[in-house]
């Protein structure tokens, strides 16, 4: 079962997730999302697998540098197509990690994506 994960290399906490993956001895494909973006497909594939329409909410790191660095009329009135859009202009808003296997995603290194990922 493929995996990806979309994280950053100077975050912490993707980190920590990779290493514990690796000492898992799980295989993985690993995307930097400053480095390689995503797209406005990513983004959709995504919401799609977290609950559809409420899916995108669980994207966007509002607790980021980058969401604080936002004016105040990019963050006004946000919803899934305004996110999608800034996720694709500013993919370092993107919660972190997010990790895909077999079409279901996982945002953050959760106790419940650990049980999904490592068993």
């Amino acid at each position: 079962m493929p995996i990806i994960f979309y994280g950053l290399k100077a975050c912490d906490t993707c980190r920590k997730a990779r290493k514990e993956l690796e000492i898992a001895g799980v295989d993985y494909t690993y995307r930097d999302v400053r480095d390689d973006g995503v797209t406005s497909a990513d983004v959709t594939r995504w919401t799609k697998a977290l609950d559809g329409e409420a899916g995108w909410e669980k994207l966007v790191n509002k607790s980021s540098t980058t969401w604080r660095g936002l004016d105040a009329a990019e963050k006004e009135g946000l919803n899934e197509s305004k996110a999608a859009k800034m996720l694709v202009a500013h993919p370092t808003l993107l919660k972190r990690p997010l990790i895909e296997r077999d079409g279901d995603v996982f945002v953050g290194w959760t106790s419940e994506t650990k049980a999904a990922l490592l068993g």
